[in-house]
């Protein structure tokens, strides 16, 4: 079995974390991109929402994770039994998301769904691969809201579309690995082809938020529709 080594170091986040809601239960953030999730094993990955959040919060515990260079809605608990409940909602695959995210490429159809597995292999980390033989189940249905063209300093014109993610699954790196199976990877993907060849203006990050979150707060009982405007 090979053995993963993390080089990656993160660099600084001088964005401040955005809270959305919050009560004696669980807080609702906007996660800006560029800020880890978790703090790493590599005491230089320390900054993180986790802890930034236990600052203020000690016994705050994620009950769900977005990529480095993704934004949007994140919600934490406060105390293990929301934790537990919280993720029992996830995994019984009743909280639902939307994320927004720019492709490269026009997409061909207004709406669709990718549907292809997802497989973890050490050889490969930090990218996953599709892989029918192994892989977990992995669905996420999109929706195009607009084909525009981006004109780039030297006056070419880069096609680009936006749209709306609907994942029914919630694989690592599922939204872009899927968005590079279909022939339209996400723009500012450092990992799956969604950087644009030399003399194209990179993009200034992963161009995916998280939009939309929704669930039933574990003690109200009522639906929490949390909600950030994509920033790009």
């Amino acid at each position: 079995m090979s053995t993963i080594i993390d080089t990656f170091i993160a660099p600084p986040c001088h964005e401040d974390i955005e809270i959305l809601y919050q009560d004696e239960q669980l807080i609702i953030i906007n996660k800006p991109s560029g800020l880890l999730s978790l703090s790493g094993k590599n005491p230089q990955n320390l900054d993180s929402v986790h802890y930034r959040l236990v600052q203020i919060y000690p016994e705050c515990t994620l009950v769900h994770r977005l990529d480095f260079g993704t934004s949007g809605v994140m919600v934490a608990a406060r105390n293990k039994a929301i934790n537990a409940a919280l993720c029992q909602q996830f995994s019984q695959r009743t909280v639902t998301k939307a994320y927004h995210a720019l492709l490269c490429g026009h997409v061909e159809n207004n709406e669709g769904v990718i549907d292809a597995p997802i497989a973890k292999d050490p050889a490969l980390f930090p990218r996953m691969s599709i892989c029918e033989t192994h892989g977990k189940s992995a669905r996420s249905y999109y929706h195009v809201i607009e084909r525009f063209y981006d004109e780039q300093s030297d006056g070419n014109q880069l096609p680009l579309t936006r749209v709306k993610f609907i994942p029914e699954t919630g694989r690592t790196h599922q939204l872009r690995i899927h968005s590079q199976l279909f022939g339209h990877p996400i723009l500012g993907c450092d990992l799956y082809g969604g950087l644009l060849p030399i003399g194209i203006e990179p993009a200034p990050r992963l161009m995916l938020h998280a939009s939309e979150l929704n669930f039933v707060h574990p003690i109200t009982g009522k639906p929490i529709h949390a909600c950030s405007e994509s920033p790009f």
